[in-house]
């Protein structure tokens, strides 16, 4: 006969989880009020499509500099896990180069930077590149999310317990089958939750491409505003960031619910 498990006993919300929860409720009360209160079909008729445009821009942003991203941060964490010192040193001195200095100072250096240096990059035919501020826009930001994902990556691989590669390597399976058969789809679980949240951030850092010319939904936004003088054009842009940081955050349980279930049984 087994015994079932004991209930496990829940724990009651706290004055102070109460109190957080009622200020969340009462901004968001506010913020619809002032959306009802503040409706400007004309500013709507005349700014929403220039919206979907920077929205778009942001989305296609975002997509391209963290796939390219994401397949950079592969041989980047490599080296950071290689026995090799030349190539961990040097893996380490990008990470730490891109995590630790501004985001701003990035995009700022590759498009006015690399500026001084157009007698050579029109040498190699390079400067059709550097001189758009789009192509630099997603070169600073897959460069950036690169040393980010490549840290994920490392400390997912690392999560894995020895025994699961002790116990491929006594089934004689070839490294490559470990990675991709053993390691890779429990490593993915664990970095599952921060590589969304690094889309997200960088959902939110794209902002910054706006002051190089770059009309995302951040740079219509402003644009809007200096044309309307109306508060309200930044409180519609902050309501699209937070639709498109929960259509992530709910893809993302749905995808661990989905990797996950197999421990739940």
């Amino acid at each position: 006969m087994s015994l079932a498990p004991p209930p496990v006993a829940r724990r009651r919300p706290g004055l102070l989880g109460i109190a957080t929860l009622a200020l969340w409720a009462a901004g968001g009360v506010a913020l619809v009020a002032y959306l009802a209160l503040a409706w400007n079909p004309q500013l709507v008729a005349t700014y929403g499509p220039a919206y979907l445009r920077g929205l778009w821009t942001t989305l296609s942003l975002v997509a391209l500099s963290y796939g390219l991203g994401a397949l950079l941060s592969v041989p980047i964490a490599a080296g950071r896990m290689a026995r090799n010192p030349l190539a961990r040193g040097t893996a380490f001195a990008y990470v730490s180069f891109f995590r630790g200095t501004p985001l701003i100072a990035q995009i700022f250096l590759i498009y006015y930077g690399f500026g001084t240096f157009r007698t050579q990059f029109e040498t190699v035919g390079l400067w059709w590149f550097f001189r758009d501020a789009w192509y630099c826009a997603i070169f600073a930001l897959s460069l950036n999310t690169a040393a980010y994902q490549a840290e994920i990556l490392r400390g997912a691989i690392q999560s894995v317990a020895k025994g699961q590669w002790e116990g491929a390597r006594a089934l004689a399976l070839p490294r490559s089958v470990t990675i991709w058969r053993v390691v890779a789809p429990q490593a993915l679980i664990v970095a599952l939750r921060p590589y969304a949240n690094e889309f997200i951030l960088m959902l939110k850092a794209s902002a910054i491409v706006a002051i190089i010319s770059v009309f995302d939904l951040f740079g219509e936004t402003r644009r809007a505003f200096s044309r309307s003088f109306d508060f309200q054009t930044y409180v519609w842009a902050a309501v699209f960031y937070l639709v498109l940081v929960e259509i992530v955050r709910r893809l993302t349980n749905l995808a661990e619910r989905r990797l996950t279930r197999h421990l739940l049984r």
